[in-house]
């Protein structure tokens, strides 16, 4: 939790200080003033305060002008990576400052959150923020990497960055750093999703004459150097070491492994966990390996633990002694969720005793970018502004999108990038859709498999997902908004009633697919919740008839058809009427069946934002 200091130097100010310290609510904010006022500390004078606060906060905020701001540091600054944050805030709100350690002490970020909550403006002077480049010194702590550059290393690569000097980006590690990097990158950079590839393009420049890259800014786990350009080097936690050892090995020993995982070409600055064994948790060796890879934390593991990782090594001997058939193989696949090694079980001698046995291996978690990847993307109810932001993105980069193309308009698929392949898998089955996939996923190319809604709600992926499992291809799922949410919005209804309806069904009715016994229809309307009901128009005679066994006549129902398409027809009425509006209006399986008193509800209204409520961000008013 950050430490803000708030020196007023005018009691009028108390108001803003006060809103700011109450929408700071993660931080520890504490007021300052000249006298008695209430809520705020006393001092004797800003100088003062500020030289008493100014090495013991994160950041200093003066709601005061400019000059009585900067007198009052003027002899405290020393450096940027030890000043805390100051911002200065005139007494209207309407320009917030950074003055000092806009970057690594977060003054520019403190600015623009105060700035947002006076509804002024930041007036931010740093030219990479300015220019909309991103901040070198602060990348690495925004986004959990590991740097260890000297401060002359990044000032100068930055003076590269900034000055517009061509800049490669190869990222061997794709997370929420990296995605950001590649979406966002200036003009002057090139961004590359490996090392190859980096490499590859490189060499058509020397053959052209152009290579005239003055900086490569590489995010991997690997240890990476060019001769002839300037480097800055960040180290995503992708890498996670798993170790074993005899009874007292040596401290020592951590070196030995160190060592040799730097001369296999990775860097312990990437390890983000160390595994053990419980039988081995106290051995000194495990000590030191935290102490050398300051970055990692350690995990314990029981032998029932690692027993559930499928090795490449396992040993009966290694079994009889600790009751699992590897340690150290299944301790770094456990800290990876089972990802994959990259360096299998290595046995070794320590150097310091010459006796002692240890073992260790290396896995890299699935961020690791070194091959194909598949995603697995929610389009949403159907209108293409509707898809999330993350899918889009992922939508933009595909070298393959595979749509759902008897749910999915192609409108979606607009967005591709020239030379993406776009197919629809409505005639495919299952082995052709993933044949397709596989194919472009072996070139290491990303494929998008887009489905209707949420996909993880009557998508179909978990066939897909079994195959991906089975051939140990990389995937993950980015969600989207299902068609009950876009139904619930197009009815502009709340589908729960404070004391009323607390409950929302998602199911279907019975079809060609058979319902489990204790899922029909009939029995979970026993509860009167509101209802949605997929891919159900064409048996809506037996979904009326099952829904009568429990619902009134009269319950209100919407056939909602084709929910943000183009197309959208919605119709209302009685449960008693279903049969007659689906039917009546030809409405086929891209229809959603709500049922419940929640549709059209205006009573019944919730406690949250009564004044007479206490929860854990508001107490109640009392009333006069």
């Amino acid at each position: 939790m950050k430490k803000i200091a708030i020196i007023l130097v005018s009691s009028s100010s108390l108001e803003m200080a006060e809103t700011i310290k109450r929408e700071a609510e993660k931080s520890d904010v504490t007021l300052y003033y000249k006298g008695e006022l209430k809520g705020c500390e006393r001092i004797s004078s800003v100088s003062d305060a500020a030289k008493e606060l100014f090495d013991k906060v994160d950041a200093l905020v003066f709601i005061c002008a400019m000059g009585v701001c900067v007198r009052s540091i003027s002899g405290l600054v020393s450096d940027k990576h030890d000043d805390p944050a100051v911002v200065c805030v005139d007494s209207t709100g309407h320009y917030v400052i950074p003055v000092l350690s806009g970057h690594i002490g977060g003054a520019n970020e403190l600015s623009r959150f105060i700035a947002s909550v006076t509804g002024g403006e930041a007036v931010v002077t740093t030219q990479s923020d300015n220019n909309g480049l991103w901040a070198l010194d602060t990348i690495a702590r925004d986004y959990g990497w590991r740097v260890t550059a000297s401060h002359k290393q990044m000032n100068d690569a930055i003076a590269l960055f900034v000055g517009g000097c061509k800049t490669a980006v190869v990222a061997e590690c794709e997370d929420a750093g990296t995605k950001m990097m590649q979406e966002t990158k200036p003009a002057h950079v090139d961004f590359f999703w490996s090392y190859e590839a980096f490499c590859g393009r490189r060499n058509e420049l020397v053959l052209d004459g152009q290579d005239d890259y003055a900086l490569v800014i590489f995010v991997s786990p690997c240890i990476r150097t060019m001769e002839t350009i300037s480097c800055l080097q960040f180290f995503p936690p992708v890498l996670h070491l798993g170790v074993g050892c005899q009874k007292q090995t040596p401290k020592e020993t951590a070196q030995q492994i160190v060592e040799d995982i730097t001369v296999a070409g990775y860097s312990a600055d990437s390890i983000a966990t160390i595994g053990t064994i419980e039988l081995k948790k106290d051995e000194p060796m495990l000590s030191e390996l935290l102490r050398l890879c300051e970055a990692s934390k350690l995990c314990i593991y029981s032998a029932e633990d690692l027993n559930e990782m499928d090795i490449p090594n396992p040993s009966e001997r290694v079994f009889e002694a600790t009751g699992t058939y590897g340690v150290a193989e299944a301790a770094a696949l456990s800290g990876a969720d089972g990802a994959r090694l990259i360096i299998e079980k290595h046995k070794g001698v320590s150097c310091a005793d010459g006796t002692s046995h240890y073992t260790y291996a290396l896995a890299v978690s699935s961020e690791h970018k070194d091959g194909g990847h598949i995603e697995i993307v929610g389009a949403g109810p159907g209108d293409p502004e509707l898809v999330s932001v993350r899918g889009r993105k992922f939508l933009q980069r595909a070298d393959l999108i595979l749509y759902a193309g008897s749910l999915v308009p192609r409108e979606l698929t607009y967005c591709a990038k020239p030379g993406a392949v776009v197919r629809s898998s409505a005639s495919m089955n299952l082995e052709e859709q993933f044949e397709l996939m596989k194919s472009f996923y072996d070139k290491g190319l990303l494929v998008v498999r887009l489905h209707t809604g949420d996909p993880c709600i009557y998508g179909a992926i978990q066939e897909q997902m079994n195959f991906f499992d089975r051939y140990g291809m990389s995937y993950h799922i980015t969600p989207g908004i299902s068609s009950f949410q876009a139904a619930a919005a197009e009815l502009r209804s709340q589908f729960t009633i404070p004391e009323k309806v607390q409950t929302i069904i998602l199911t279907r009715g019975e079809g060609r697919t058979p319902m489990p016994d204790k899922e029909k229809l009939h029995l979970l309307a026993r509860s009167q919740s509101t209802m949605c009901i997929f891919l159900s128009a064409g048996i809506v005679r037996q979904v009326q008839a099952e829904l009568l066994e429990c619902y009134p006549p009269e319950t209100p129902v919407a056939a909602c058809y084709k929910l943000t398409w183009k197309e959208q027809r919605i119709y209302r009425g009685k449960l008693s009427e279903l049969v007659s509006i689906v039917e009546g209006n030809a409405l086929d399986m891209t229809t959603m069946i709500v049922v419940g008193d929640a549709i059209d509800n205006r009573s019944g209204f919730s406690k949250l934002y009564d004044g007479g409520f206490t929860h854990l961000f508001r107490k109640a008013k009392k009333k006069d």
